[in-house]
């Protein structure tokens, strides 16, 4: 029973595959013409030859300037000849960047923020020893104060 079921529904996938296989060729060819003759084929270039045929003289490649190396030359050496000032060039920019650059341009506003919370922090302290301190001398001329007083 599967084996047959199998079967018909692999028969029904190959002709809906055949049915748009029909409604993409009449689409692209909506008179049924072929579609060979709208191909247009490559056009030579002609390179290194002059063709004889006088139509295609029209696919010919520009002639190409030649270029007078002996000039290139001579500026490259006087360009060469002329020194370079050492002054000018700025070594910071020619050193490379250590690998965690931006690491720490990213997380450099947070420092501020977290630098900001860390003197808060270290200035409350502060003020608490310092009130921990008035509150002992108090206490020892308190204390001192009394026997002082019982004597």
């Amino acid at each position: 029973m599967e084996s047959s079921s199998l079967e018909e529904q692999a028969v029904k996938r190959k002709e809906k595959l055949k049915a748009l296989k029909r409604k993409k060729d009449t689409e692209a060819q909506p008179n049924g013409e072929d579609n060979k003759e709208s191909v247009e084929l490559p056009k030579p270039k002609f390179r290194s030859y002059k063709p004889e045929d006088e139509l295609l003289n029209e696919h010919l490649r520009p002639e190409t300037k030649l270029v007078n190396l002996n000039e290139e030359i001579q500026e490259q050496l006087e360009s060469a000849q002329s020194k370079v000032v050492l002054e000018e060039l700025d070594i910071s920019n020619l050193a490379p960047r250590k690998p965690d650059w931006d690491l720490k341009r990213d997380v450099a506003k947070k420092l501020e923020k977290l630098e900001r919370r860390t003197q808060k922090a270290i200035a409350e302290l502060i003020r608490e020893r310092l009130k921990q301190r008035q509150e002992d001398l108090a206490t020892i001329v308190n204390a001192g104060t009394m026997e002082n007083d019982k004597t």
